[in-house]
């Protein structure tokens, strides 16, 4: 004779913590990704203008 068992399962998540590592992962993804993009445009000023210029130029920026 075979019983019948029934299992019941229940799961509880917290949503706010879900929610949470999902933000922080993507910003942690934007993040490095504007990170990227700006040593990509350094590198090209680097090899457009020179590194002197570019030096020159950031100090013009910051002292006037």
């Amino acid at each position: 004779m075979a019983a019948n068992t029934k299992i019941t399962d229940q799961r509880q998540t917290d949503v706010g913590l879900e929610t949470s590592k999902f933000a922080l992962g993507t910003g942690i993804v934007l993040a490095s990704l504007v990170g990227i993009w700006g040593l990509i445009c350094l590198i090209s000023a680097f090899m457009s203008v020179g590194p002197w210029d570019v030096f020159k130029g950031y100090f013009t920026a910051l002292f006037g």
